[in-house]
């Protein structure tokens, strides 16, 4: 029987991750620029990130009533989603930036392509290419260009231990978003829409508690921000963040992650730094050194290369279309659910 078919299909299939993971990186990457604003026309940024989340919850609430099966099938895998890729990522950045310079901030909490990896090899027991290792060095130190960790740093363990916090839970982000296609424990694949819209609603009500909203300034929301001197509507950059910044963002994030690969999808995330820079050069005046065009080029490489990795098969494992390793039932439930 040929596999030309199902090959080529395997290939389109996983030919679509990387302009999906693109645009991903896009979305997320535009929400510092138009969240800066927000902060400095008088909202605190933990209100922001709340704001962002609820309304994203809301925009998903009617998803979250088509696929509420899923209440019943994955509470955990929508649990988790909603804890570690929304909450978690979210809380301990802002603790982190307010102990330890944003850049280095920054730096660990894109750690987490590496720690993905780690948990691939160590974890689920699965090898991992070289050219996705070479490509997380290559990212991770490009993007120590992009962010200039070397200015103003300091040693301040408590922030380092929460932005490292923030890097694991960016890891349960693709971890998890991977889970959810599988289905061959018996379950079917649980729709990704429906899985972030439980994970924005879960991580919703988490930042209620912690970022409690009825204390926030709402007539911020009514009047103008500057964007570089530009006055711009704040409930216009309000709506960027939650539709384009959360919303897109999120979909288009899961959806790359299950056609590429944890590690991969991680290593094109990278690229949110590259874009939030450049971002806040054309919006805010924030202006790029040398140094750090060369680090976005170099994060540009590392994701280019990461991306053309095949997971490798190990020795007597049969092998699906496309070349991915079709994984034992215990390995593929590996996490979660």
């Amino acid at each position: 029987m040929s596999t030309a078919a199902p090959d080529a299909s395997a290939a389109r299939h996983r030919g679509l991750g990387l302009p999906l993971a693109l645009i991903s990186a896009l979305a997320f990457g535009g929400s510092g620029p138009a969240a800066k604003p927000l902060i400095e026309a008088g909202l605190d940024p933990l209100h922001v990130t709340w704001l962002r989340v609820a309304g994203a919850a809301l925009v998903m609430l009617p998803l979250a009533w088509r696929h509420r099966g899923l209440l019943r099938e994955r509470p955990g895998l929508l649990a988790g989603f909603g804890l570690l890729a929304v909450a978690g990522v979210q809380a301990f950045y802002f603790a982190a930036i307010s102990r330890i310079p944003v850049g280095v901030a920054l730096l660990i909490e894109y750690l987490a392509p590496a720690l993905v990896l780690g948990w691939v090899r160590f974890v689920q027991r699965r090898p991992v290419t070289r050219a996705a290792a070479v490509g997380v060095v290559l990212a991770v130190g490009g993007l120590a260009c992009v962010v200039e960790v070397w200015s103003g740093l300091r040693f301040d363990l408590l922030g380092l231990l929460l932005a490292l916090g923030a890097a694991c839970c960016q890891v349960g982000y693709f971890v998890l978003s991977d889970h959810g296609s599988d289905a061959s424990d018996g379950r079917s694949a649980a729709d990704p829409l429906g899985v972030i819209a439980y994970g924005l609603l879960a991580g919703a009500a988490v930042l209620t508690a912690v970022a409690r909203p009825w204390t926030m300034d709402w007539a911020v929301l009514g009047g103008p921000a500057s964007m570089d001197g530009t006055r711009v509507p704040a409930a216009v950059l309000l709506a960027w963040i939650v539709l384009v910044a959360t919303v897109a963002a999120y979909l288009t994030g899961v959806l790359s992650v299950r056609r590429l690969s944890p590690q991969v999808a991680g290593v094109v995330a990278c690229l949110e730094a590259v874009v939030a820079t450049v971002l806040a050069w054309v919006l805010l005046g924030e202006h790029l050194s040398p140094v750090q065009l060369v680090g976005g080029a170099v994060v540009l490489l590392g994701a280019f290369i990461a991306q053309s990795a095949t997971p490798k098969a190990r020795s007597g494992e049969p092998v699906a279309a496309g070349g991915e390793p079709r994984l034992p039932d215990e390995e593929r439930a590996g996490v979660g659910g």
